[in-house]
Parts: structure tokens; sequence; C-alpha cells
């Protein structure tokens, strides 16, 4: 059973980079793995990734700060509402929405990011030639890691 106050990364992932909260991706997925911190059930995740330090730089916030409003037990809706109080700057709509579109379309830069994506997607789905971005290689690991094959 997926619980996502305390979530436990041993039996299920956390929720894709996709799933938007307050037009924010990324957002409930790093919720999903500062909650895994507090509980003690990250599994094999990083807080904070790569991905989290981008929505930190974005937002202005820092990982401790997050898991001091997570440790309070604050739902996805609070958690936003606080996001949305403590950005530094404070964020307008649209800037929102063009990060996330940025954030969403992202993928490998350099040459050695390029071989290291090249080879994650060989070792999880060889025969896959649709996967481009960031996300969707964080789709098809937690696909694969928990589900099975992804051919």
């Amino acid at each position: 059973m997926i619980t996502f106050n305390a979530p436990d990364f041993t039996q299920h992932p956390p929720r894709s980079p996709r799933v938007k909260l307050g037009g924010f991706v990324h957002l409930p997925r790093m919720l999903d793995k500062a909650r895994a911190v507090v509980s003690g059930n990250l599994g094999e995740f990083i807080f904070p990734c790569p991905l989290d330090q981008r929505l930190f730089a974005f937002t202005g916030l820092k990982a401790e700060e997050i898991l001091e409003e997570v440790k309070k037990g604050c739902s996805d809706t609070e958690m936003l509402s606080w996001v949305l109080a403590n950005s530094n700057p404070i964020r307008q709509t649209w800037e929102i929405t063009t990060w996330s579109d940025y954030l969403s379309a992202l993928s490998a830069g350099d040459i050695k990011r390029h071989q290291l994506f090249a080879e994650t997607i060989q070792s999880l789905a060889p025969a896959r030639a649709d996967i481009f971005t960031y996300f969707d290689r964080l789709d098809l690991d937690d696909y694969v890691t928990y589900y099975g094959n992804a051919k």
C-alpha cells in the first residue's frame, strides 16, 4: 500500500517528476523523497538530487528547510503554500510555468552526460528509442526497478 505521508521507497517509487503541484513539476517527487528521508525509507534514492537542487535554485529554498516543514506532517497543499510564501524571489505563475516546461524538456548536456544517459538506457531497456529527457529516464528507471521489464 502506498502511503504519501511516510513513503517507503523499498516498496514503491516516488511520484513521477512530471506530476505537478501548483504548476511546479518535480515538486511532488521531491516532497515524496523528503518525507521518505524523515521516515527513514529513502531506499536507494538521493535527496537532494540534482533535480531537487534545480528546484531549490529556482525557489531559493534549501533542503534543510523542506525537511523541517515535512517533519511537521504538512500535506502537499500545505507544503505548496509554504513553498510559495517562502520562495526568494517570489515567483509569478508564468515563471513557474516556464521553468517547469524547461525542466520537463531537460536532457543530457555535454558528451559525458550523453554517454552516461545512453549507457543507462542501454542497461534498462536497450530496445527503447523513445527516451530523450531526464524525466523519461527517471520514469523508465522507476518502472524497471519496481515493476519489471520496459521493452
